[in-house]
């Protein structure tokens, strides 16, 4: 605490010394690398230097005391974790991991008289990286497609690192591309940290022509897009025949077979009524 301490005191005394901010990129797990920029035009030995790495003003990360590696003051999570390359004035960073994000500071110090001097410092505001998978788009009701009616799909990504931007649709046809911006519903993973997204769609099932959907994962100017696996939909004028011949199909043969009903319930009426007048006229013949 009281090396700290020293850091924050001599970045007040000496407001000359300028530190620049590196923006520094590593995949999740990986090793990153945090460089001082240091040139040592002076060609300084190493047995002279005191190097600091820190994150903010209160962990630290690395330190070589003239030459020596010191691993008292360090964080107890950067223990074992970090290595550093003093021909390339580079730490080393090893299994970067979503709370490694964050501000680095490098402080040289050089030994004047025997008290340390800053001659150098410099910043690196570390991202960690971790890949989505590939956005896929899933069916969300059961059945075939009929005409008029819609068409509910989802579209997901998982396991990646930031936050995303946002998820659009893509719905293109007859050479013309509709862009769809829906509510993206975002969960975080309480213990990796990493996002899994979600968005939903719910068109009128597109006919006559052929449809292709698919979704775009924003993930900002840097880091790029996914885009899914397009989905196809084809429903031709044949096929919307035969959905109309499957529905007025049955009801047809129901109108024939009332009718047939209805023939032969009139033909039967009037077979009983011819019985009943040939039986009648026997009756009147004797009755005269």
């Amino acid at each position: 605490m009281e090396v700290c301490i020293f850091f924050l005191y001599a970045m007040i005394l000496l407001p000359g010394i300028a530190a620049s901010v590196h923006q520094v990129k590593s995949f999740l797990n990986h090793t990153a690398y945090l460089s001082c920029y240091f040139p040592n035009s002076q060609k300084t030995d190493i047995k002279d230097l005191r190097v600091f790495w820190q994150k903010g003003d209160i962990e630290v990360v690395h330190e070589v005391y003239y030459g020596q590696e010191k691993h008292d003051n360090l964080s107890p999570k950067y223990i074992n974790r970090t290595k550093m390359d003093m021909d390339k004035w580079t730490l080393q960073l090893l299994n970067a991991g979503v709370v490694d994000e964050g501000q680095y500071r490098c402080i040289i110090q050089h030994r004047d008289k025997g008290s340390p001097k800053v001659i150098h410092t410099s910043e690196c505001l570390l991202h960690i990286i971790a890949n989505y998978s590939q956005p896929e788009i899933a069916w969300l009701h059961t059945g075939e497609l009929q005409p008029s009616k819609y068409l509910n799909l989802s579209c997901s990504s998982s396991g990646g690192y930031p936050e995303p931007k946002q998820m659009t649709w893509l719905i293109s046809h007859e050479n013309k591309t509709s862009r769809l911006t829906h509510h993206m519903d975002v969960s975080q993973d309480a213990v990796t940290k990493l996002y899994n997204v979600t968005s939903k769609l719910n068109i009128t099932v597109p006919t006559n022509t052929r449809t292709n959907i698919s979704c775009l994962l924003h993930l900002g100017e840097q880091l790029g897009s996914l885009v899914s696996v397009p989905l196809w939909i084809e429903i031709q004028e044949e096929e919307m025949e035969q959905v109309k011949t499957n529905f007025f199909g049955p009801l047809i043969a129901v109108i024939v077979l009332i009718t047939l009903l209805l023939g032969l319930v009139i033909v039967k009426k009037k077979r009983n009524i011819s019985s009943t007048n040939q039986n009648l006229a026997p009756k009147i013949i004797e009755l005269l």
